[in-house]
């Protein structure tokens, strides 16, 4: 499942909308493929819907561009645009089409602009957006506001001898129409549209959007104090190491004079558990479905594609894989289920459609099944939480295994909480779908983390126990 979405993320990130076949070259006058793509909240990037699912000019019959797979999975849901954009043809004040807004209408629109709406546009495979109005503040009242819909849009274009470089959107506030009562408007939608001689060559028009986006982000590099976090991971760890590397040569010194001096004393502390420290803990099939899963997640994560998945032997091992198989699949699978449906319920384009749906879970079958069976087969894990797997066999208590699953994987379950920090303090997602999605997968997201780290803490507790268990003379 893991590679088939990676297989899935790739094709999103590299699928772009075509230009009907063309080499991007044009002639002046040539017809260049303008389509609309959506519209959303500009804080909820999760929750978008169809350009003309609001009141816009809309030609008399809409034709839907297909897409591919990656577009679908993006929430792309392309129509033609009725705005004409022909090569190095300049336009002002070229009316779109007049129409009367109802009631309705007018409400609809005022909660979109309310919501900080954007469209968004794609014009020779060159995306643009922009928003579709704004609020404005009465200054002698800040109760008071005004909600003002854009009716009219400036197409900035870039061109470099015979192709398409870059596209900008401008909106004028002087050329808006007042929404804010709830009542019939007339309105006249308009648009221009001029070009502009640049230097930039064709190769690198698309290096704009890498260096900046238009959707709202939050992320901040602080340098100094990731530098400063991992300094002292690393003092920590090496402090850490040190103290345990002590005590353990002290008990090994301690363990090889009590067998020399008094044959028949008893046993204290960690040797004395040595018949039972390797005994399989309490329900090992899901134990090894926990590390199995984490190693693939692993795997994956570094990209190694050397799955393996289950290193303790079994009995029921068609059960084992199943388990495995299901045990981030199946929570993932229903969480999609659950958000699909909540999009189909706001009608939002990030609903996959039914046949999506089937090509995803055919390419699962055709993917996961194969590389499960063989990291159940052949199944060898890597190894975090020695210290505390320490204390618990000093205290003389052998079931060590789940708890180092639980250790290791503990950061998960602080990152799902600082998901919670971050969408209630650094955000402005709002909205019970916007909330549905960003949770939902989160959610999977630490689940897969936990699976990934508790593999590691668990692995690493093993290397622990074998080595000290190996370096002592047990009876």
């Amino acid at each position: 499942m893991e590679v088939a979405w990676l297989f899935l993320l790739m094709l999103a990130c590299g699928s772009r909308v075509g230009a009907d076949g063309s080499d991007h070259r044009y002639k002046e006058g040539d017809h260049v493929p303008l389509y609309a793509n959506k519209v959303g909240p500009f804080h909820n990037p999760s929750e978008t819907y169809r350009f003309y699912d609001l009141p816009f000019c809309s030609p008399g019959h809409v034709t839907e561009k297909k897409e591919a797979l990656g577009e679908v999975l993006n929430g792309d849901r392309l129509v033609d645009a009725p705005y004409e954009l022909n090569f190095r043809e300049e336009k002002q004040a070229k009316s779109l089409c007049k129409r009367t807004l109802s009631k309705g209408d007018v409400g609809k629109l005022r909660d979109a602009v309310s919501k900080d709406y954007y469209f968004q546009m794609y014009y020779d495979d060159l995306p643009l957006w922009g928003f579709l109005g704004r609020i404005e503040k009465n200054k002698l009242d800040s109760s008071e506001s005004k909600y003002l819909l854009f009716k009219h849009i400036h197409f900035e274009i870039l061109y470099n001898d015979d192709r398409v470089i870059e596209i900008n959107v401008q909106t004028d506030p002087n050329l808006s129409v007042d929404i804010t009562d709830d009542k019939d408007v007339d309105v006249e939608f308009s648009y221009s549209v001029s070009w502009k001689k640049t230097v930039i060559p064709f190769e690198k028009r698309m290096e704009k959007y890498s260096k900046t986006s238009f959707m709202p982000h939050h992320l901040e590099i602080h340098w100094f104090s990731i530098i400063n976090s991992c300094v002292t991971v690393l003092l920590l760890t090496g402090f850490l190491a040190t103290i345990l590397m002590r005590v353990l040569k002290n008990d090994f010194v301690k363990y090889s004079h009590d067998e020399e001096n008094v044959e028949d004393q008893e046993e204290t502390g960690w040797k004395y558990i040595h018949g039972d420290v390797f005994r399989f803990p309490k329900h090992k099939s899901l134990f090894a479905a926990v590390i199995g899963s984490g190693t693939q997640l692993l795997a994956l994560t570094i990209f190694i594609f050397l799955l393996a998945l289950v290193g303790l032997e079994g009995t029921n091992w068609v059960r084992n894989l199943l388990l495995t198989g299901c045990l981030f699949c199946g929570p993932l699978f229903l969480t999609f289920c659950f958000l699909n449906t909540v999009a189909i319920v706001y009608s939002a384009t990030a609903a996959l459609p039914f046949g999506t749906i089937l090509v995803i879970l055919l390419i699962w079958s055709l993917v996961t099944s194969p590389l499960l069976v063989l990291g159940g087969v052949a199944g060898k894990n890597t190894f975090i939480t020695v210290a505390l797997t320490y204390f618990q066999l000093a205290a003389e208590d052998h079931e060590w295994w789940w708890r180092s699953v639980l250790c290791g994987g503990s950061t998960g379950i602080f990152i799902l909480f600082y998901c919670i920090y971050y969408y209630r303090a650094r955000s402005d997602m709002s909205g019970f779908m916007q909330t549905s999605f960003f949770f939902g997968y989160m959610s999977c997201i630490c689940y897969g983390f936990f699976l990934m780290l508790a593999t590691v803490g668990f692995r690493a507790s093993l290397l622990f126990v074998q080595h000290i268990y190996q370096s002592i003379k047990c009876e």
